[in-house]
């Protein structure tokens, strides 16, 4: 599988569905992966997403914040970084 979908920190991998839209999230402990936003408000995609991550600055139950850049709305996260 090459494309693997953020599935939360439970250890498993997704691979993306069709008919489900996606951004690439860049940068941080989880590059690489896609985010599913098919259910997300553009408001809430504006705002970006507060994801769990064990891989981040702060370990087990830490999150990292990835935001789309106001270049590319549309586009992929960034992110931006971690906290507890």
């Amino acid at each position: 599988m090459d494309a693997r979908v953020y599935c939360g920190d439970d250890g498993r991998w997704a691979a993306p569905l069709p008919g489900r839209l996606y951004v690439n999230l860049l940068g941080g402990p989880l590059d690489g992966q896609l985010y599913d936003i098919t259910d997300l408000s553009p408001q809430q995609r504006a705002v970006g997403a507060l994801l769990i991550t064990d891989r981040g600055l702060f370990g087990p139950g830490g999150r990292s914040l990835y935001k789309p850049s106001e270049a590319d709305p549309a586009g992929p996260f960034l992110w931006e970084g971690d906290t507890p």
